[in-house]
């Protein structure tokens, strides 16, 4: 997740001088579809520069068809729609005639990072890129509008647009943009345009519908799991189970001869079979007897993990944050209370396993894949096939689902190293099971709390231990890793005396991040032991938080909505309680109530309510549907997240194993937004995902007077009613 900050001024020189890109799916799906499937072409080559490109986001065809560049990935979060509405704002178009297409990864790379960074995590698609769209939307316009003018021969300022056509005002003559587009892109600025302010909005705040859905509804929009490409073969593959082992032997006289099994390929720490048919290949797979070298890893398990974990809080660590002094504010504190809280292991299970398919030929490589970073998959194309990365090309597709995983493209390399062996054209599916037990897993983490209180029981100073690993070790410096202490040292909390120290602990098992990275175990730490500190002091939880947050009115503007929405402080039935949390991560605020009903020792979450403040709302109904579907999967994690080592390998292997949150589990939801005016753009995918994990803990205490610390709830003592 190493990005390069892509400048304004950077953008406007780099926008206006290249151009090209692979369409695939949305409004071009016939396009894509028959660079797929010609038999005299069948890849599109990246490079084509439309005569229509105005810069390198913006191409308008001769029928006005606006085809707008997106620069990350569609895993179901919305932004394929977003992104395109904060450039239409400036562009001035018809929303009618606007069609989305993936950047060129290669382009990006060939160009000098036109495009800035093609990842996509942390929710910065329009934190980091809605600024840079949305100068590329002015810039279209007023070349457009310089066309016009020179045609008519009239001053620029007596033009404007507004529904893709050029109007001279003072004659009421119009052209449409498709008839300008080729003259546009020929046209130099003197300067670059002023973008719109907040309050000039008309396009950016409307609820649009997303662009993607009625394609997904009628099958026309293309997954990697779709996509066939010609002379293809399948291939189904196996990794050894324990992380860094490797292939000691394979048997393949069981698979000799089966029908449509073509070959065995032997990686160094994987094995592969070959078929025209996925069912055969995997069939076949299954039938190997298999022999792989393990080494000390092969003995570990999840007991031991968690015992390294929690004795590493006892080390000195490194000190990650520290106001005041700690230490004397403890000496001189009326009370004090500790707490130690950890998590384990958890993978992302995306609806869509990992799939790529990679055609390795003399002199290029293509490959199609739904990936999360498509610079990082371009790089691994490169490494894999011994290419050239400006002779390697990322055809980005919807996916189902990343949280995380599909930023570290696993798969792309596979089957670019197999297809070079083979010599074909090779889609490679993996399991449920291979995408389970072959993650790059959410750390295992645990941290140990110790507050200090005054004598009228106002929190004097707060220390935290925090043992994390870290999924980018040449990140850490000073022994700090800023993804396993963020929602700690960031938090918007003010003490007199706070103090965060880091241990970093790695094992075997592959890190990488998780929806939400680091704020996805500290916010459930951090939230619940501030409601252990509130309760500590005799005090309401959300008059607690309030006085910690007294010097933040943003703070203060999320809870009353919060605490008025969430019916706070309404009696509830024997059984049954509110728990809250307010965090601010992806520089949004969100505040979470959820309520629980405990019986016969299980909960059920009954409703959840969430207010955000995210700043500017470029669609209200994506933010809605981010912060639902975020709260969900956060929930599968609270409840059911856990990932088990025995033996070096994980156990788990599907959903059976590695249950989800299902309907009947899904709490009645209610998302309000109450964001503050001003330019901030803040991200939604992922702080929904961790403000439920804390609101339902504190939830069941207050049902039960339970505290958990430990994840996941299912399992665990909760008492209740019967």
């Amino acid at each position: 997740m190493n990005d390069m900050t892509l400048s304004r001024r950077h953008f406007v020189v780099t926008t206006l001088a290249t151009g090209g890109a692979f369409a695939i799916g949305i409004g071009l799906s016939s396009q894509a579809d028959a660079a797929i499937l010609s038999s005299d072409h069948p890849w599109n080559d990246d490079t084509s520069r439309p005569a229509g490109e105005i810069n390198a986001w913006v191409v308008i065809q001769p029928d006005d068809t606006v085809i707008i560049r997106y620069g990350r990935a569609e895993m179901g979060q919305g932004s394929f729609t977003t992104m395109p509405q904060i450039l239409a704002e400036e562009l001035e178009c018809d929303w009618n005639l606007v069609k989305p297409e993936y950047a060129s990864a290669n382009r990006n790379f060939v160009d000098n990072k036109v495009y800035g960074s093609l990842s996509t995590g942390g929710s910065r698609a329009v934190r980091e890129q809605g600024e840079l769209v949305q100068q590329a939307g002015a810039s279209a316009r007023e070349r457009l509008i310089a066309a016009a003018a020179k045609r008519w021969n009239v001053q620029a300022s007596e033009c404007f647009a507004a529904m893709s056509k050029v109007t001279h005002k003072p004659t009421n003559r119009t052209f449409r943009f498709g008839e300008l587009a080729v003259e546009a892109a020929a046209i130099k600025l003197d300067k670059e345009p002023a973008l719109k302010k907040p309050d000039q909005y008309k396009f950016i705040g409307r609820r649009l519908a997303r662009l993607d859905i009625p394609h997904k509804i009628n099958g026309a929009a293309k997954f990697g799991m779709d996509l066939e490409v010609p002379g293809m073969v399948r291939a189904a593959i196996i990794k050894c189970p324990v992380f860094g082992g490797t292939l000691k032997s394979v048997d393949e006289s069981k698979i000799a001869g089966r029908r449509g099994v073509m070959q065995v390929v032997k990686l160094p720490n994987a094995v592969a079979v070959i078929a025209d048919r996925y069912y055969r290949a995997q069939s076949a797979l299954n039938a190997l007897s298999i022999e792989w070298e393990t080494g000390a890893a092969g003995t570990t398990n999840s007991t031991q993990f968690r015992k390294t974990y929690i004795d590493a809080l006892n080390e000195k660590g490194a000190e990650a944050r520290h106001d005041g002094n700690v230490d004397a504010a403890m000496a001189t504190a009326a009370r004090t209370i500790e707490a130690t809280y950890d998590v384990p292991i958890i993978a992302h299970a995306p609806m869509e396993p990992l799939n790529a398919i990679a055609h390795v030929q003399a002199d290029r490589v293509d490959v199609w894949v739904g990936t999360q970073n498509a610079d990082a998959a371009l790089v691994l194309a490169a490494q894999a096939s011994g290419m050239k990365p400006e002779n390697c090309f990322i055809h980005n597709t919807f996916s189902g689902g990343g949280f995380g995983r599909r930023l570290g493209p696993d798969e792309v390399a596979q089957a670019v190293a197999i297809s070079k062996i083979v010599g074909k054209p090779v889609k490679l599916v993996w399991t449920r099971e291979e995408e389970i037990r072959q993650g790059r897993y959410r750390t295992q983490a645990a941290i140990r709390f110790k507050a200090g209180f005054a004598a009228d029981g106002t929190p004097i100073a707060l220390d935290m231990r925090n043992s994390a690993g870290s999924g980018n070790p040449a990140a850490v410096q000073n022994g700090l890793d800023a993804q396993t202490t963020q929602g700690l040292i960031n938090t918007a909390y003010k003490l007199p005396n706070y103090r965060v120290l880091s241990m970093l602990k790695n094992t075997h098992v592959p890190l990488g991040p998780w929806r939400a990275p680091g704020h996805s175990q500290n916010t459930f730490f951090i939230e619940s032991f501030v409601d252990e500190m509130a309760y500590a002091a005799k005090k309401d939880p959300v008059e607690f938080r309030r006085a910690l947050l007294a010097h933040r009115p943003d703070f203060q503007q999320v809870i009353d909505v919060l605490v008025e929405k969430g019916d706070w402080g309404k009696p509830m039935p024997k059984g049954k309680g509110r728990g809250v949390a307010v965090h601010e991560s992806y520089d949004s605020i969100v505040g979470m109530i959820a309520e629980v009903d405990v019986r016969n020792n299980q909960v059920k979450v009954e409703r959840v309510v969430i207010v955000c403040d995210c700043g500017t709302v470029v669609n209200p109904r994506g933010v809605e549907t981010q912060l639902e579907g975020g709260m969900i999967y956060g929930l599968s994690a609270a409840m059911f997240g856990n990932i088990t080592i025995k033996d070096g390998r994980v156990e788990q292997g599907n959903f059976d194993t590695y249950p989800v949150v299902r309907l009947k589990d899904a709490p009645k939801t209610e998302v309000y937004l109450s964001s503050t005016p001003g330019k901030r753009w803040g991200g939604v995918g992922e702080p929904g995902a961790t403000m439920i994990q804390p609101a339902v803990t504190n939830a069941i205490f207050a049902a039960t007077g339970r505290r958990l610390r430990s994840l996941p709830i299912a399992g665990q003592d909760l008492g209740g009613s019967v």
